[in-house]
Formats: structure tokens, C-alpha cells, sequence
């Protein structure tokens, strides 16, 4: 560009010039033409007798032709030249970037509207520069403001612009293998090594096909949703504009929503059925004998107990997650609710055969400020499950202590311990997950609960700013470990 604008200033330069100089040229000849005619006429009369006097007369006026001549080159060439000049300079300072030049030049001919329309174009050139500053400003701040990833190569695979979220994700993506997910061959991973793995197959498809393409794609333990498009000029693919966003909560969220209303659909289908087939029994007067009515009638019951629990637990869970339940908290000794725990299912572990311990200290342990109705629903759903899965001969223990103070507040610890078959340790993460059994069968039968009670247990310690542990091992037992604070802050 600049080159272009130096070409076309020495181009009207040497051409205006040029015709100046021929102008001089031409002018100091009509004028010598005309002192020589007039030398040659005084010459024919008087040439003998005014010899001496034509010599003196010729050289005279040749040194005054010669002086206008001389004086006349030289104004007109500073007249003309001087405009010219100004308007070289204006153009190399364009050329070097200061877009704001201007051109003085106060005549009227033909040098005057140059500089005119010459200021003008340097007028409406600075415009411009100024509105693609602007809109370049404009698009850095969109850029960098996004919540997403955003990535633009060219079509050998170099990072042209990226945002600062985009900078990140290169980062961490430049040291994963590039056939982490079966990629292109050798040769173009070496050719488009600019491009992270983990869309190198997305860039070559854009590049190759030339449309825009959308793509889910999981890197280690999240999931991405790319969003690529091609960037062309008449045709030709330039490279591609990639959109990223991490959609890893989303896609849980949706994982979640598809298991909850399987396991719903199961929960409630199966006890419904179960209540409509025995019932159509009773109607129909299948069962004769007294005793097979009674067992069931024994079953509708046991069924509906099922769907009302199931029901509550759901109830309980939604109130909660919304924040609608508020806690009676007040100050009591947590002894008494182990105890009485104990109790309500002792007689339940002797026709299980399994052994119901506590470990109490002989010293209060008060909490001062907690929802003791809460907390024994916590203590009632944790039994519960251990005695659904403990097998007979088996133990389970129940136990309260002081905790040793962490960062200046004292804790009360809660553990309720089983001897039962355990829980695996690709399922233990997510034993707190609404709905999630680690037994995938969905098996009913005695060791079948409605999903909820831990999800429960978790949102109720939550609440009242505690912690709560599973430390589980298949064939070895569950233990749940719960740390409660002793003064309760809302």
C-alpha cells in the first residue's frame, strides 16, 4: 500500500514537472526566436557601418535573454514545484500511518483542487481508520467478555485471535495426545498441529466439507459443545471460527433428569400394579380361604405403606431442595435421640439377627441450636438402609462423641457403622444422588428402598452447616460419619 501511494505521487510529479520544464524550454526559444529576427533586420541595414555597436547590441540582449530566461525558469519551477513537494511529503507521511495530514495550498488552478480532493481523501482515510479501530475495540471487548471459548485458526490449523477463556483452554489442551479420540493420521496432525486433539477432527471436517458443524465431544471428566464454522472470501475457506462451551453440569443435570423419572416410573409402576392385580383377585373372589385373603390384603397394604413413603420422601426432597423447609432448631442433648433411635429399631434387628450397638459417653452432648425431629429422621434413614443390607449374624453400630474443635468450633461426631455387603467404590460417590441405588436391578423385595433417604440425610445436614462421610468397602461393611456443629449459625 504504501509502496502503491509513493509510485503514484512520483508519477504526477514527474509528469507535471516534466511539462513545466518543456513550457520554460519552449517559452525561452519563442523569446530568443524573436531577438534574433530583430538582430537579423537591424543587421541587413546597418550591418557595415554599426559593426561594433551590433556586437555590443547582440550580447546585451543575449545576457538579458539569457537573465529572464534564467529568472522565469527558476520562479515558475519554485511556483510549481513547491505545491508538488508538499504534496510528495503528505503522501509519505500517509504511508507511514498519520492518517491526519494535511495540505496548505491557498491557489485556485489546477494544483489547488489536487490538494483539495488530496485533503479530503486524508479526511475520509482517518474516518475510516478510526471506525475499524473502533469496531476492532468493540469486537476485543465482546471477546473478551463471552463466557465461552472462542478460537479462530487459519487453514493450516495457527491460532489467529482467541479470547482469554479461549487462551485457557489451549493451554490446557496443547498436552493431551492428538489420537486421544482415534484422530487424523500422521501426517496431518504434523500439518495442523495448531489445532488441540480434541477438535482436530471437527477442523478438518469444517475444512474439508465447508459448512458450519456442531459437536459434543469429553475431554478427561467434562463435557464440551463445540461449534465450528468455516471463514471464506469468494469461495476460498480461509480457516474456521470455533465456539466452546462446557456443558459438563448440563449434561449431569440432563443424566439426572433421564434417570429420575426411570426410577420413578419404576417405583410407583410396580406397586400399582401390584395393588390393582390383588385387588381385581379380591373382586373377582379368586381367592377362597380366609388366609389367603388376609395375605393379600396384608400385600395391598404393605404396597400402599410403600407408595406413601415414597411420596413423603419425594415430598420432603423437593421442599427442601427449594428451600421451603424451616428447622425448629433448639438446644437439646443428641444422647437421647441416638438412644431413642435404638430403641425404635431394636426389635426390628433381633427378628433380623442382627446386633443393634451404641456407644454413648457418660458426659451431654448438647447442640446448641439444631432441629432434633431433623436429626432423627437423619439417624432413622441411616438405620434403616444398614439394616436393610446387613445379613443375619452381623452387627451394626451407632455411636456420638465430642469431636476435637476445627478453626475454633467444636463439633459433635455421629457414626453409624454395618458389617453388611458394602458398596462399590465406582458407586460410592454418588450414593447421595436422588434416586441412585447401587444395586442396578432394582431388585425389590426387603433391601429395596425408595432411593431418597440419603439424598435426604445429605440435605438435612447441609442445612444445619454440617459434613457427612461414606467410607464403604465390598464385603467389609458402610461406615457414615456425620459432623454436626454444636453451636448452630443460620
Amino acid at each position: 500500500m504504501k509502496s502503491l501511494r509513493r509510485s503514484w505521487i512520483g508519477y504526477l510529479f514527474h509528469s507535471v514537472v516534466g511539462k513545466l520544464w518543456g513550457t520554460i524550454i519552449l517559452l525561452v526559444a519563442i523569446v530568443l526566436l524573436i531577438l534574433g529576427a530583430f538582430l537579423l533586420q537591424y543587421i541587413d541595414y546597418a550591418f557595415v557601418e554599426y559593426q561594433h555597436k551590433i556586437k555590443v547590441v547582440f550580447t546585451v540582449v543575449g545576457i538579458i535573454g539569457f537573465l529572464l530566461s534564467t529568472f522565469f525558469a527558476f520562479f515558475l519551477s519554485r511556483k510549481i514545484q513547491q505545491p508538488l513537494l508538499q504534496l510528495k511529503e503528505a503522501a509519505d507521511s500517509i504511508a507511514e500511518g498519520n492518517y491526519r495530514t494535511k495540505v496548505e495550498i491557498g491557489s485556485t488552478d489546477e494544483i489547488g483542487d489536487l490538494a483539495k480532493t488530496f485533503n479530503h481523501m486524508t479526511g475520509q482515510l482517518d474516518k475510516l481508520i478510526n471506525d475499524l479501530n473502533h469496531e476492532k475495540e468493540q469486537l476485543s471487548s465482546i471477546l473478551r467478555s463471552m463466557g465461552d471459548a472462542v478460537i479462530t485458526f487459519d487453514s493450516e490449523g495457527e491460532v489467529i485471535l482467541t479470547n482469554p477463556l479461549g487462551q485457557i483452554l489451549l493451554s490446557r489442551w496443547s498436552d493431551l495426545d492428538l489420537a486421544w479420540q482415534g484422530g487424523p493420521e500422521e501426517e496431518e496432525e504434523e500439518r495442523y498441529k495448531g489445532v488441540p486433539g480434541p477438535l482436530r477432527d471437527t477442523f478438518l471436517t469444517v475444512l474439508t466439507e465447508g459448512r458450519d458443524l456442531t459437536d459434543k465431544i469429553q475431554v478427561q471428566s467434562n463435557v464440551w459443545s463445540v461449534v465450528m464454522a468455516p471463514m471464506q472470501t469468494e469461495g476460498i475457506i480461509r480457516g474456521a471460527v470455533a465456539v466452546v462451551r462446557n456443558v459438563t453440569e448440563e449434561h449431569k443435570l440432563e443424566k439426572l433428569r433421564r434417570d429420575f423419572v426411570a426410577n420413578v416410573s419404576h417405583e410407583i409402576r410396580t406397586p400399582l400394579s401390584m395393588l390393582q392385580g390383588y385387588s381385581e383377585a379380591l373382586l373377582d373372589d379368586i381367592v377362597a380361604s380366609p388366609e389367603e385373603r388376609k395375605e393379600l390384603v396384608q400385600v395391598i397394604y404393605d404396597e400402599s405403606l410403600r407408595m406413601s413413603r415414597l411420596v413423603n420422601d419425594f415430598l420432603d426432597m423437593a421442599r427442601m431442595e427449594a428451600g421451603h423447609v424451616e428447622l425448629n432448631v433448639q438446644p437439646f442433648d443428641i444422647r437421647g435421640t441416638v438412644q431413642r433411635v435404638h430403641r425404635k429399631f431394636q426389635v426390628y434387628a433381633k427378628e433380623r439377627e442382627v446386633a443393634l450397638n451404641k456407644l454413648l459417653p457418660n458426659e451431654p452432648l448438647v447442640l446448641n441450636g439444631a432441629d432434633e425431629d431433623r436429626l432423627e429422621q437423619v439417624l432413622t434413614n441411616l438405620l434403616d438402609n444398614a439394616l436393610r443390607h446387613t445379613p443375619s449374624g452381623k452387627s451394626i453400630t451407632i455411636s456420638a462423641e465430642a469431636a476435637p474443635p476445627i478453626n475454633g468450633t467444636h463439633y459433635v461426631l455421629l457414626r453409624v457403622k454395618d458389617e453388611g455387603k458394602g458398596i462399590p467404590s465406582e458407586d460410592v460417590p454418588y450414593v447421595f444422588e436422588r434416586f441412585y441405588k447401587a444395586d442396578k436391578a432394582r431388585k425389590r423385595g426387603s433391601s429395596g428402598g425408595t432411593g431418597l433417604g440419603l439424598a435426604i440425610v445429605k440435605n438435612i445436614i447441609t442445612q444445619h452447616r454440617g459434613r457427612i462421610e461414606v467410607d464403604s468397602a465390598v464385603g467389609k461393611g458402610t461406615t457414615f460419619t456425620l459432623l454436626l456443629p454444636v453451636e448452630f449459625k443460620s
